[in-house]
């Protein structure tokens, strides 16, 4: 076997990779005069805005953030706080409390006439039986009557005034 052809051959990639290792010190010269040169001025800072203050002197005004009905404007505080509805913090609370009214879905009835039972079924899919007088949703919902095809019930919402006021609400039959 002739070992000529292979040995110049390895000897010709020898001497090219040998022309390919230039120094580096062009490279670095050319680094340092870059670092050398003064850098651009950078552009100045936009000027700030200034804002008037303004002092807020309507404190002895309602504030325009509670709620206020129609009848109860004229209704001294002490008075709303104190009477009316209320919701009672020392009752246990049911299961379905924890779900948001319009999370739960009315799938159906059990029972006839004062026996009548109504199916909700949870965001989990578990069904639940229900009748007047169990509280549902996350307002104090206390069901007031089951229907074929609705159960109603009052929650309990602030009334801005530090009392509570009522609301009826119902939950309609799904139609799937």
């Amino acid at each position: 076997m002739n070992r000529t052809p292979l040995l110049l051959g390895l000897c010709a990639v020898v001497l090219l990779m040998g022309g390919c290792a230039n120094s580096r010190d062009e490279l670095e010269s050319y680094i340092s005069a870059v670092k050398q040169r003064p850098g651009k001025p950078l552009p100045p800072l936009p000027k700030m805005q200034e804002f008037e203050s303004f002092e807020y002197a309507a404190h002895a005004f309602r504030d325009p953030f509670t709620r206020v009905t129609a009848d109860r404007r004229d209704e001294p505080d002490a008075v709303a706080a104190g009477s009316g509805p209320r919701p009672d913090r020392g009752r246990r609370k049911d299961e379905l409390e924890t779900f948001p009214l319009d999370s739960l879905d009315m799938v159906g009835t059990m029972g006839a006439g004062d026996n009548i039972f109504g199916l909700i079924k949870d965001p989990s899919g578990v069904v639940h039986r229900v009748k007047p007088s169990n509280y549902l949703g996350q307002n104090d919902g206390k069901i007031v009557g089951v229907y074929e095809d609705r159960i109603e019930l009052v929650e309990l919402f602030p009334n801005g005034l530090g009392g509570w006021e009522e609301r009826r609400s119902a939950i309609a039959l799904d139609d799937e």
